[in-house]
């Protein structure tokens, strides 16, 4: 008897990040700090995820983004997050922890892990949030360098790798713009620069650098927050939002804790809650519990 399973007629998780990539209308993301968060978004009808270095180091160990987050650590929670996942994950590579060979195994291990893509960062290790201050950038010619590896390393072609240039704090927009376009011309899928400063940056960002775009629209950080709209009439093709569940939670268990310290209780904020039976539905409760022993 001859046949295939149905599992070979559906597109991989990489194939359908280039398929949206390929699309009309912007991706709109978000990056979740943790499993159930990004179960939360897959729910909602989110298509595409992030998993950034800042909610990592969060979540994980609790500190900022500071280059604290080893491979390793990282490794493990895109595996955690993408075994629990239908939506592609693309994932935060920092610098890449190090050398070129640093770099081969950063790309063999998240891809391994079950990410859709990585990004690649040309900071000085170890890195720092985006939006903070005090950064330093590595020479272009030995970031191109990364790429490189980055490029001839991955397994699946179609997995998808993102030159994120850090130069607009360090060496102004200009250095940072040629960056991104000599990043794009080594063959990356997507650029990002990182923190413009104002929306004439922005608007010059996408102008200037004739390659698919990511725009990071973090919440109080020192670039200007757009609508996925005019970000994509300017010509952005995706946009994520990197701390906006890191954000929320903790404002929602502050007034949590709050409430027990004033009230000695919390149901009366039970508008701002899911529901019980909501969650297990999230955690997939009744696939678990209808699990038969053969």
């Amino acid at each position: 008897m001859t046949g295939s399973l149905v599992s070979d007629h559906q597109p991989s998780k990489t194939q359908r990040l280039r398929q949206m990539l390929a699309g009309q209308e912007i991706i709109r993301s978000f990056a979740p700090h943790d499993v159930f968060t990004a179960r939360i978004l897959e729910d909602a009808g989110i298509e595409l995820l992030f998993l950034g270095g800042f909610g990592v180091s969060a979540s994980v160990l609790g500190v900022p983004d500071v280059g604290l987050t080893t491979l390793t650590e990282m490794t493990e929670a895109v595996r955690r997050m993408a075994d629990r996942l239908s939506v592609p994950l693309i994932a935060d590579g920092d610098t890449g922890h190090g050398d070129l060979h640093n770099v081969a195994r950063t790309v063999r291990d998240i891809e391994r892990a079950g990410a859709a893509g990585m990004l690649l960062e040309d900071q000085v290790a170890p890195k720092r949030c985006g939006h903070f201050s005090g950064k330093q950038v590595i020479p272009a010619e030995e970031m191109l360098d990364k790429l490189k590896t980055a490029l001839d390393t991955r397994h699946d072609p179609d997995f998808v790798i993102i030159a994120r240039t850090d130069a607009r704090a360090v060496e102004g927009l200009d250095a940072a713009l040629e960056r991104a376009c000599r990043y794009g011309e080594a063959g990356v899928d997507v650029c990002f620069v990182e923190a413009p400063q104002s929306i004439d940056e922005l608007t010059r960002v996408a102008r200037d650098v004739p390659f698919p775009q990511l725009a990071n629209m973090l919440p109080g950080g020192v670039t200007p927050i757009l609508s996925a709209g005019d970000l994509q009439q300017l010509g952005f093709r995706i946009v994520v939002d990197p701390v906006g569940t890191l954000l929320a939670t903790g404002h929602v268990v502050r007034k949590l804790a709050e409430a027990m310290l004033n009230d000695g209780r919390v149901d009366h904020l039970a508008s701002q809650m899911l529901g019980f039976d909501e969650v297990k539905q999230l955690l997939g409760f009744d696939d678990i519990s209808n699990l038969k022993r053969l």
